[in-house]
């Protein structure tokens, strides 16, 4: 089986502005470093867009039209203090909550046994009912969803190493028995929450670090924590918030690792998902905000992903 790279280029109409940290940009910086000779083996596919009931299975009705009906027919329009859409928000929106039920099901038919979603906007900060820290729809989680829905998977986890706490996707799988949210983050960092004192046995396990975090601390937090709690949670099916903003050089925070981490992080990831799911890993693009770092920490990421 293959590993797969998902992406549209409708996700590059989603026009948040230059001067925006969720740019333009930052795809095509991406783009440009797995077009490089080491990644001509990916299989390279086309998203598709996320039908009104995976993402009903996740955020409330009112919310998804609410959000429609804020996509201006031209220009930008924000929609809260730091979520801007365009008119081409609707359908990267669309692809990028798409990429992952794609994913999963590539990887369920057995034509895929990881694969890397290429899109945005990011998700996990998207709440059930309230947009925010850049995302729109929850990509991880309405992936997770579907894995449930769609294939009777039993055991999810979604691992989310962005920098942020993905306050959104906590909240979807809180009490949701089978499902399980494990966060590696800045704290106090944006948005504020995934403290040790939110942590559910079995479902939520946050792990917190404090800025000026280096490689050494934060491996040994997740060799130490997050693996064990991982693999004793035992997934059939392994989801990434692949977030790279815990880079050293990244603008909005304040941890401090290398290429070599997120290198790291990914084999890590790997050992799990072949002890555990037989290698299964559908990773989906969340932050990340140097365009260097990003582009240098995706080529790591998916390199791991091939191996």
């Amino acid at each position: 089986m293959s590993t797969w790279l998902i992406t549209h280029e409708d996700c590059l109409e989603h026009d948040t502005g230059s001067d925006h940290p969720e740019r333009i940009a930052r795809l095509e910086a991406i783009l440009t470093a797995l077009s490089a000779p080491a990644f001509a083996d990916l299989h390279r596919k086309a998203a598709i867009a996320a039908p009104h009931e995976a993402l009903a299975a996740v955020h409330d009705a009112e919310y998804i039209e609410r959000i429609f009906a804020a996509i201006p027919a031209s220009g930008r329009q924000h929609i809260n203090a730091d979520t801007v859409v365009s008119a081409g928000s609707r359908e990267a929106a669309l692809k990028a909550a798409g990429a992952g039920i794609q994913a999963v099901d590539a990887i369920q038919a057995g034509e895929a046994r990881r694969v890397f979603c290429a899109t945005r906007p990011p998700g996990h900060h998207a709440e059930p009912d309230e947009s925010m820290g850049f995302c729109l729809f929850n990509n991880a989680a309405i992936a997770a969803f579907h894995a449930r829905q769609a294939h009777g998977i039993q055991r999810v986890a979604v691992v989310d190493f962005d920098v942020h706490h993905g306050n959104g996707t906590q909240t979807m799988f809180q009490g949701q028995e089978g499902l399980f949210y494990l966060s590696l983050h800045q704290h106090p960092l944006f948005p504020g929450s995934g403290t040790r004192a939110e942590n559910i046995p079995g479902n939520i396990f946050n792990l917190p670090l404090p800025a000026g975090t280096g490689s050494e601390a934060y491996r040994q937090q997740f060799h130490g924590e997050a693996i064990s709690a991982l693999i004793d949670f035992d997934p059939e099916l392994l989801i990434l918030s692949a977030g790279f903003d815990a880079a050293a050089t990244d603008p909005l925070a304040g941890l401090e690792l290398t290429t070599e981490d997120f290198a790291w992080i990914t084999d890590e990831l790997v050992a799990v998902a072949n002890y555990c799911c037989g290698g299964h890993i559908c990773s989906m693009l969340e932050g990340g905000y140097d365009l260097k770092a990003l582009a240098d920490g995706v080529a790591a990421h998916v390199a791991g992903l091939m191996r």
